[in-house]
């Protein structure tokens, strides 16, 4: 017999069995006197499921995944629902407003958690984020960009250890799987505390959105809500291919300072010794002085500088090493460029 969903209380506010709300919860206000809010919409399913929440821009400065999120709940109505999705497409407004990655109070809000009711600005919108959401969810799918002036290939990051957040890795549709320590003070470590099980998609840039980032995360999204069986599943025409684990990945670093030209792009598989980019001195075309980046061991490229111009010791190219067969890696991800025309990525 099919079970009846249950009553979703987000801040006092009930959403009953197939209601769909936006609750504004407030957060603090701001010293002109505006009112600050978190914004949660919540869409209820009729049937009993698991309470999944998608979240975007707990980096004021990450934006793709607020187009994510406002694309997923305009393009689907989820009357047949099972459990309830809970979506909050800007967690950190305060930093959106400055264009910045922090708070005002120049926290990190993704290294604030737990939070407290009485602290910082930071403090308690962390508070509020964990008792109102994330306590009353079985899973979760944390929506982040690169930095500022860095671009990441669309990858989902997890304790791929666990059996569980494996299995939703893999549905969600990207060729690459970074196994990844929780960070302490994370979103991510504090959910597994509590026993929610979340997903982190990274993709494209900071205050920029990316056309190939937000279709992949979208549909990636659906895609674990098939496999948690919220949505029904469909039949596809091809298989979603299998992901390959990364178990560690590096920042390839400027071995000097000057104008950096990059020989490979997101995505592209390097062998060990190969030529990653070159740095030139920008100010003095005849010096003749330049400075190799090589690759210490074969990989895919996975993030990258967008700035060519760095000091010594400037990340430039994050590499991901692979256990699987680099050629099955790279062919993968010619299917996966071909399938998203992902050649502006580069």
């Amino acid at each position: 017999m099919t079970r009846k969903q249950k009553v979703i209380e987000i801040g006092g506010t009930q959403v009953k069995p197939g209601e769909r709300k936006l609750v504004e919860l407030p957060v603090a206000n701001l010293y002109t006197n505006t009112q600050m809010h978190l914004p949660v919409h919540v869409v209820n399913g009729r049937v009993a499921g698991p309470t999944l929440f998608i979240s975007a821009a707990i980096h004021g400065d990450e934006l793709n995944g607020v187009e994510i999120i406002r694309r997923l709940l305009i393009r689907r109505r989820f009357e047949r629902l099972k459990g309830c999705l809970i979506c909050i497409p800007v967690i950190n407004s305060f930093g959106m407003l400055q264009h910045s990655r922090y708070s005002p109070d120049g926290r990190d809000l993704n290294r604030s958690f737990p939070g407290s009711e009485r602290g910082s600005l930071t403090a308690r919108l962390c508070h509020i984020f964990l008792e109102q959401v994330v306590k009353k969810c079985d899973y979760g799918i944390d929506l982040h960009t690169g930095a500022q002036h860095r671009s990441n290939l669309p990858q989902i990051r997890g304790n791929l250890d666990d059996e569980q957040i494996a299995e939703l890795a893999s549905s969600f549709g990207v060729p690459v799987l970074l196994n990844a320590n929780e960070r302490d003070g994370s979103l991510r470590q504090v959910a597994t505390e509590n026993n929610v099980k979340v997903l982190l998609y990274e993709a494209g840039e900071a205050l920029r959105y990316d056309e190939v980032s937000i279709k992949v995360g979208v549909a990636g999204i659906l895609n674990v809500m098939r496999k948690l069986g919220m949505i029904v599943a469909t039949r596809r025409k091809k298989p979603l291919p299998e992901p390959f684990v990364a178990r560690s990945s590096r920042w390839l670093r400027a071995p000097d300072s000057g104008s950096f030209q990059a020989k490979v792009g997101l995505g592209d598989r390097v062998n060990k010794g190969d030529l990653i980019g070159t740095v030139f001195d920008p100010t003095n075309i005849f010096s003749g002085f330049s400075a190799r980046l090589v690759s210490p061991f074969d990989g895919i490229v996975i993030g990258e500088s967008r700035i060519p111009l760095v000091n010594e010791g400037d990340a430039l190219v994050h590499l991901a090493r692979f256990e699987a067969d680099m050629a099955e890696v790279a062919a993968e991800m010619d299917v996966f460029h071909e399938a998203y025309g992902t050649d502006e990525l580069r």
